[in-house]
């Protein structure tokens, strides 16, 4: 097992440069969203208490047949092929649960559209964000894609390779579904016609804390390290609502050296100037250099981790 899983990284991470996504009818996430669309509004209608008891153990339930599933695909691996087509299946596996490529081209789109016009890039930026966009102008918009490339970065990449790297394929698997259940049901309040306030709130908290550590270190890859003091970069995470996306977010506005804001909300390096269209190239440089640095870094916490269980 010491070669195979950081091999298997690398696999999905080359299986995600050259062929992206996989058809939605093979996709785990589309199978994990298709769970949580059919259970989330019937647990909508109870009273709070019974709302937040169906969520957590909704969650739960989903969340142990989703790790189980992994753990059994992996173990199958192991034990039927020999080391290097265990490692390309389980790449192909670990692939669907990450999603660098996609995430780039999004936020590529939105900056192309924005070229023919305003309207054509708020059309855009409504495929990757949740906020509403109508009354964003072209300086809104931009800001609003490359935090949306900051968070997801974390999200979508870092996230799942670290957990991958700590726990393997049942540990990314176990964040997709999380991060999944955040993305579905963690909202407070009305979405959709329903009221998610507590039928949500524990698929939000459990999302905060399996990205924590991680929404850190994806703030190190963008820079944060090395290119600002770590206390500038934790004064600004404080301004926005997120535990965790002010991190990522954060480092990016610092990084490039513009203010990114989600109005009336809050406002990342307020006294820097606003977004160019250069800078969402320079963002999709900055966070391809991050996606580089974790995937070296979770290659090397799989090596370490593989050496002391030898030396135990």
């Amino acid at each position: 097992m010491m070669g195979l899983l950081p091999a298997a990284l690398a696999v999905a991470l080359l299986i995600d440069r050259l062929l992206g996504e996989p058809p939605a009818c093979l996709h785990p996430v589309v199978a994990m969203g298709r769970y949580l669309h059919r259970l989330g509004p019937v647990l909508t209608r109870c009273a709070p208490a019974w709302a937040f008891t169906g969520g957590a153990l909704a969650w739960l339930a989903g969340a142990a047949a989703v790790a189980a599933l992994a753990w059994w695909v992996q173990r199958a691996l192991v034990l039927l092929f020999d080391a290097w087509a265990a490692a390309l299946l389980l790449g192909l596996a670990l692939k669907p649960l990450l999603a660098w490529r996609m995430l780039a081209g999004e936020v590529r789109a939105v900056e192309d559209a924005l070229a023919q016009s305003l309207d054509a890039g708020r059309a855009r930026l409504s495929h990757l964000v949740s906020r509403d966009v109508a009354q964003l102008d072209e300086h809104a918009v931009r800001e609003s894609a490359i935090e949306s490339l900051a968070e997801n970065l974390c999200d979508s990449v870092v996230a799942p390779l670290f957990w991958f790297a700590l726990a393997g394929l049942p540990g990314a698997a176990l964040y997709r579904f999380a991060n999944t259940a955040d993305a579905m049901w963690g909202y407070r309040g009305l979405r959709g016609g329903h009221d998610w306030t507590w039928a949500g709130k524990w698929a939000a908290r459990a999302d905060d804390v399996l990205s924590w550590l991680p929404a850190r270190l994806t703030a190190l890859t963008l820079g944060a390290g090395w290119a600002m003091r770590w206390h500038v970069l934790a004064c600004e995470a404080a301004r926005t609502p997120s535990p965790n996306g002010g991190w990522t977010m954060g480092a990016m506005a610092l990084r490039l050296g513009v203010t990114l804001g989600k109005p009336g909300v809050y406002r990342l390096h307020a006294t820097a100037r606003a977004p160019g269209a250069a800078d969402t190239a320079r963002a999709l440089h900055v966070a391809g250099q991050g996606v580089l640095l974790a995937a070296a870094g979770c290659m090397a916490m799989q090596f370490a981790l593989a050496l002391g269980g030898l030396h135990a």
